[in-house]
């Protein structure tokens, strides 16, 4: 019987509350209890500051797309993963607020964007994804004819045209 991923939250909270605890006592005793409780109210601060800034940047940029017609699930997943990285660094911690600092840098929330939009397209499928977030613009290139050998009949070939492509964003 194969367990859902949210099975495993009750067991998961408390060992992150610990990892926390362990990297709250690490870092007071390198910089000292006061600095790292600086530290940690500073971006708590921040992460609600970035919570609100995210969540209306990611409704402007919802409207703007519906208003254009195009599918908004890119800005979507953008607000998403905005939010997500805010409420991160909100929470006390010096674990989650690296995971929520890391997720709000340009570079890694691409990389966090296609990896949610290769989820979503591996559980709703192609066609789902599609309406999402729009249609999947392919480059072809066209090559010359190769020989195809047919297996049943091995001195048999036929010429099939080739066509190389990729996937353009």
């Amino acid at each position: 019987m194969r367990r859902s991923r949210l099975a495993y939250l009750p067991l998961a909270f408390p060992l992150l509350a610990f990892a926390e605890f362990l990297a709250f006592v690490s870092v007071a005793h390198a910089i000292g209890f006061l600095w790292a409780a600086v530290l940690l109210a500073a971006s708590s601060a921040a992460g609600i500051v970035l919570l609100r800034r995210e969540g209306v940047r990611g409704f402007r940029a919802f409207q703007e797309a519906a208003r254009a017609g195009r599918p908004p699930a890119t800005e979507v997943t953008n607000s998403l993963i905005g939010l997500t990285g805010g409420l991160l660094l909100a929470l006390p911690g010096f674990i989650t607020g690296v995971v929520g600092l890391i997720a709000l840098l340009p570079p890694s929330r691409v990389l966090i964007r296609r990896g949610v939009e290769r989820a979503a397209e591996r559980r709703l499928g192609g066609a789902a994804t599609g309406d999402l977030f729009g249609p999947r613009r392919v480059r072809v290139h066209q090559s010359d004819p190769v020989t195809v050998v047919v297996v049943d009949e091995p001195r048999a070939t036929t010429p099939a045209a080739a066509i190389e492509g990729e996937i353009v964003r």
